[in-house]
């Protein structure tokens, strides 16, 4: 049995804690406000995120950062990338010196554009560091749907560990040593998820669908390719396999955020009616401008940077790309 914090009562962070305590482990869901924590402790349900998800008896959850992370092995960090930076400066003086640090968030911090696991590395040095990425949307895990993921890392044992943890009958977990490539693919899906809901909004047909999922998979890959990740990741569950899945389901906050635009609603109504952060915003600007940085051509992310921001329309964007020069269907990568 180990002994396992998680940091981040979300969505996905109660679904993974509740995973791993009905492996038999010893898990703390910490919550940052206390009376949440208390609720959900209270009642075995997290009723702001999975009001129907019912909790196992032997998690517990606590507001108590220093109580939560006590003797933990392993920390899972699930809170979104806004926040990271300054919940892992508070973990650094607590966490145990031998405790695996794996993150679940998703983004770019602007500033600095490191990942989460570049910004815990940071703040947590000396540590083994894994990432977990997948096609894992929480409602589907805690209907106990069958599910993948991928844990990233340069550390053997650390992949290991996390597999057994929360591996079971109906989650599996499969390995990968691109750390890096598995992060940013999981950071820059968030982009076309919102394409993807403006597309259904308008009611595009699938011809339309497939021209955006599989140019969407060639930026992300030829993005990720020039800051130096490896192409094959994308052909994984972190890359095509996430982007499907937040490319077509109504469950994906990025997805509802694309598709509130799309039916005639600004940016600020969006996210007020998805209620939820999605990361996709901000990565939309961050990526932009890094692409212009780097001289990447990125038409679809651009399309959307416009609509989100300049008020410009998302089917201008698209024709832009259509009436563009007709390169090939595969780029190549080797000279990476």
């Amino acid at each position: 049995m180990a002994t396992v914090a998680v940091l981040g009562g979300g969505s996905f962070g109660t679904a993974m804690a509740n995973m791993i305590a009905a492996n038999g482990h010893a898990v703390t869901l910490w919550m940052r406000d206390p009376a949440n924590a208390e609720q959900t402790q209270q009642s075995r349900r997290n009723s702001a995120y999975l009001p129907d998800y019912p909790l196992v008896d032997g998690l517990l959850i606590s507001a108590d950062l220093n109580a939560a992370l006590a003797s933990a092995e392993v920390i899972f960090f699930a809170v979104p990338s806004k926040a990271l930076r300054s919940l892992a400066r508070a973990v650094a003086p607590l966490a145990d010196a031998d405790a695996g640090l794996v993150s679940m968030a998703k983004g770019i911090e602007p500033a600095s554009f490191l990942l989460p696991s570049q910004i815990i590395e940071q703040e947590l040095p000396n540590h083994a560091i894994a990432v977990i990425s997948g096609p894992n949307l929480a409602a589907e895990i805690c209907q106990r749907q069958i599910t993948a993921t991928v844990v990233a890392s340069s550390s053997a044992p650390l992949c290991a560990q996390v597999q057994e943890l929360i591996a079971s009958d109906y989650f599996r977990v499969y390995a990968n040593t691109d750390r890096f490539g598995v992060e940013l693919a999981g950071a820059l899906k968030n982009i076309y998820a919102i394409i993807a809901g403006i597309v259904a909004a308008l009611g595009m047909g699938q011809n339309s669908r497939a021209v955006m999922l599989t140019r969407s998979l060639a930026e992300m890959s030829r993005f990720a390719v020039k800051l130096g990740a490896d192409p094959m990741t994308f052909l994984g569950l972190s890359g095509v396999g996430d982007l499907y899945v937040t490319c077509s389901s109504p469950l994906s906050r990025n997805y509802q955020i694309g598709a509130a635009i799309g039916a005639g609603r600004t940016l600020e109504q969006a996210i007020a009616d998805v209620g939820q952060t999605a990361e996709g915003v901000n990565t939309t600007r961050i990526v932009v401008a890094k692409a212009a940085e780097l001289g990447i051509y990125m038409p679809l992310a651009s399309a959307l940077y416009g609509s989100l921001f300049e008020g410009r329309s998302i089917e201008g964007g698209l024709r832009d790309m259509m009436s563009a020069e007709q390169n090939s269907d595969v780029e190549p990568t080797a000279s990476r």
